[in-house]
């Protein structure tokens, strides 16, 4: 289910996936909540590009430490790699 920022307030967000598309994130949500999986998503910029580098806004999607496994294992299923460090 998606959670508002006070869900994560004084714990450690784990980051498992940038939707670079508003598509890919809309169906990531509904993956997601279809799931029951606490997560949460805010708009930030990345740099994309590989000749001409430029910062782009996407999707950051987040978890809880202790669900990152299985969120992992959700976006595997339907075909989302998820963000690993």
């Amino acid at each position: 289910m998606k959670q508002e920022a006070t869900f994560f307030e004084g714990k450690e967000p784990v980051l498992i996936y940038i939707a670079k598309r508003l598509r890919n994130a809309l169906r990531l949500e509904s993956v997601l909540t279809a799931a029951g999986l606490d997560y949460g998503v805010e708009v930030d910029h990345y740099r994309g590009g590989i000749i001409f580098s430029t910062t782009r806004a996407g999707a950051f999607f987040y978890v809880l430490p202790e669900s990152v496994s299985a969120a992992h294992e959700i976006m595997r299923r339907n075909g989302y790699k998820p963000h690993v460090l």
